[in-house]
């Protein structure tokens, strides 16, 4: 089978950054699905490993990164139960795994999900990673009630990013809270306010932003960019009993006693957890993906699509991973086989 993978870490617009080889076609065991991929997205975290997996090292193999992927089963393990050949599934992989950026691959039916029935490949193939990073950070991690949290406030920091775009319509939609998310440019400004964000504020004037709009502490925080450049201002703007939420990381231990005073919650979200450690309740990513791919049937939530790039080359992964790189994208890139 096809695939794109990498030897060496190398900046993308080296010829090398991503090489195109042949590869055996894996074989599904257990609670293994072979999928035939149709579709991928790119996210931060592939260029984030691309850049460090092969750094001052060259590999014997190729490794495949890329988590995103649409396809169809076609051959399941001796364990499954979930899927048959055939089914149209979607999901967002393994951290310790082989990629998606392949024409075939190997991933366990209890973190995939069916694929929305009224979205193209493309539009479904935007949302795993993203959409379960956001609905474990609401649901998962925070524990928001839509019945007795309702009205309370969210702030979404980097709200036009992948994540941020499926987060303000799940706090909006599902969660009922009051949304406020930040952007600085006029069309990620008006991509936050399309996609239900009550309020819109500028990161450069944050604070400042927040009084303007009488909402000068939240109720929780997500960060979806910055947790080390946020923090004391975070611990400034949470509410007492607040609860912050962060996928980011900090290069640097964080002073978690700034929180102490208003018994402020604070959790990470990584959304590979249950997958890399095989946790009791793993099949749970396949019950938030069924969950999604009902809501975006619904017409509820909408796809974060914005840029689609045909046909699986080595071009095509080297000019999503640029954008990425950019940190400029809005919403989601996606590339179709």
């Amino acid at each position: 089978m096809k695939a794109i993978g990498f030897k060496q870490s190398l900046p993308i617009t080296d010829q090398n950054s991503f090489i195109e080889f042949e590869t055996a076609k894996p074989s599904p065991s257990g609670f293994d699905l072979l999928v035939k991929i149709e579709a991928i997205s790119v996210n931060p975290v592939d260029f984030k490993i691309r850049e460090s997996a092969a750094k001052d090292t060259t590999l014997d193999t190729p490794k495949i990164i890329g988590w995103d992927a649409v396809g169809t089963v076609e051959a399941v393990g001796d364990q499954t139960s979930l899927f048959k050949v055939g089914d149209k599934v979607f999901y967002a992989g393994d951290l310790t795994r082989s990629g998606s950026n392949a024409e075939y691959q190997l991933i366990d039916e209890r973190i995939v999900g069916k694929k929305p029935k009224n979205l193209s490949i493309e539009e479904a193939a935007a949302i795993p990673l993203t959409g379960l990073t956001a609905f474990e950070s609401l649901f998962d991690r925070i524990k928001v009630n839509p019945e007795t949290d309702k009205g309370k406030t969210v702030l979404i920091l980097a709200g036009a990013g992948g994540v941020g775009s499926i987060a303000i319509q799940l706090a909006k939609k599902i969660a009922n809270l009051t949304v406020i998310a930040t952007a600085s440019r006029p069309d990620s400004i008006q991509w936050c306010k399309d996609l239900g964000a009550d309020f819109v504020v500028n990161h450069h004037s944050l604070k400042e932003d927040l009084e303007k709009i009488n909402h000068s502490q939240v109720n929780y925080i997500l960060d979806f960019v910055d947790l080390e450049g946020y923090w004391e201002t975070a611990a400034e703007i949470i509410k007492p009993q607040g609860h912050i939420v962060s996928i980011t990381g900090s290069s640097k231990p964080l002073n978690l006693d700034i929180l102490k005073a208003k018994s402020v919650s604070f959790s990470w979200e990584l959304m590979y957890t249950r997958s890399m450690f095989n946790t009791e309740d793993i099949v749970r990513q396949h019950e938030i993906l069924n969950t999604l791919a009902d809501l975006l049937d619904a017409g509820t939530i909408k796809s974060t699509l914005t840029t689609t790039l045909k046909g699986f080359t080595v071009d095509n992964l080297k000019k999503a991973h640029e954008m990425q790189e950019s940190g400029k994208t809005i919403g989601k890139t996606v590339i179709l086989f």
